[in-house]
């Protein structure tokens, strides 16, 4: 076995007269302190860049796709007869949806033109009847006239003791009875003329007439609410309720229109982005479904409260066992232009305001 050599072979005096680190430092080679030192500088560049590029705009992924929806429910009861729309069919402003059936409304309608033409019938009977022609008028002052003459003569008679008192009370009980006729017949024939007169709702028209025709445009209105069409261009959704068969209930929905051109984002911010946010400012919307689509938008308006606000029970914070929360208030993001894939209503969405855009739109 070969002797150490006393020179390599470190003694107990040279440990004692050497410090430890002495040893360390040179037995450390120098890519070690690169390392060292390269580490901590990757981490510093790192988080410089990421504060960089975070300055200048706000983001979140609390972001959802909205569409403008109406719910379409018929007007009139009745049976649905025609159905013409699938769920997921586009469709124009105008467009026939379903058709209810009609045939009730069309026999309303014929059940006020016969009450019309009773009405009307009516109408020239109480033109030509005698209490208004003033016949009766006429005949009752005769008989006053007459009745007057015969009490004229009893009374001179009695007068010269030739009459007696019972025939002069007759006389004058006959003139009392012509003098109501008359006063009958002028009652008559107010009547007849109110019957004929107009009121200041519909001036010009008798309001039987009226009545009748008020009857027949509600029918016709009812027959034309049985077409039931779109009233914006959109896209059919919740169809499968609509069936042929089925009794269609007023103001009951039976389905949904998503309208076209009215697609926009909810993006829900924390409190603490909207220091520097504007309405006006550029976005960059991004979308769970599809990773590939950046669509451009801009901030059309910044909600008027939090989510908090507008919920059904809102937050009670004048608690003892309160805990601060950021809010969220909800940014309605316009999209600028179209979008290569269906923006389906509900799709996660992210957006990103980039605040330094100060520009007006």
């Amino acid at each position: 076995m070969a002797e150490a050599d006393p020179a390599r072979t470190p003694t107990a005096a040279n440990m004692a007269e050497s410090p430890p680190e002495t040893v360390r430092t040179k037995d450390r080679p120098w890519y070690r302190w690169a390392l060292m030192l390269a580490v901590p500088l990757a981490l510093l560049a790192g988080t410089l860049v990421y504060y960089f590029t975070l300055q200048g705009k706000v983001s979140t992924d609390n972001a959802y796709l909205q569409q403008d929806m109406v719910s379409i429910s018929p007007e009139v009861g009745g049976r649905i007869v025609e159905v013409l729309v699938n769920d997921g069919d586009e469709v124009e402003a105008g467009q026939l949806l379903f058709r209810i059936d009609p045939q009730p409304y069309r026999l309303q309608i014929a059940e006020a033109n016969a009450a019309i033409a009773s009405a009307q019938a009516n109408l020239i009977a109480l033109s030509n009847a005698p209490d208004l022609t003033g016949v009766d008028i006429d005949a009752a002052r005769e008989d006053i006239g007459f009745a007057q003459a015969r009490f004229d003569r009893v009374a001179a008679l009695r007068d010269k003791g030739f009459s007696t008192k019972a025939d002069y009370e007759a006389a004058e009980q006959a003139l009392e009875r012509a003098r109501a006729a008359l006063r009958q017949a002028e009652a008559r024939q107010r009547e007849a003329r109110a019957r004929l007169a107009t009121g200041a709702a519909v001036p010009g028209v008798n309001p039987q007439i009226a009545a009748a025709e008020a009857r027949k445009a509600n029918a016709a209105l009812a027959l034309d609410r049985t077409e039931v069409r779109a009233p914006a261009a959109g896209r059919v959704a919740q169809a499968d309720r609509l069936q042929i068969g089925q009794q269609a209930v007023p103001n009951l929905p039976v389905l949904t229109l998503v309208k076209t051109g009215s697609t926009y984002v909810e993006a829900n911010f924390k409190e603490t982005d909207l220091d520097t946010m504007r309405v006006g400012q550029r976005a960059e919307i991004r979308f769970d479904a599809y990773p590939d689509v950046v669509l451009e938008g801009h901030v059309a308006s910044i909600g008027a409260g939090t989510g908090s606000e507008f919920s059904v029970i809102p937050a009670q914070n004048a608690t003892g066992n309160w805990v601060k929360v950021t809010q969220r208030v909800p940014v309605r993001i316009a999209i600028d232009g179209d979008s290569p894939r269906q923006l389906i209503a509900g799709l996660s969405s992210e957006v990103t305001v980039f605040t330094d855009d100060n520009g007006p739109r």
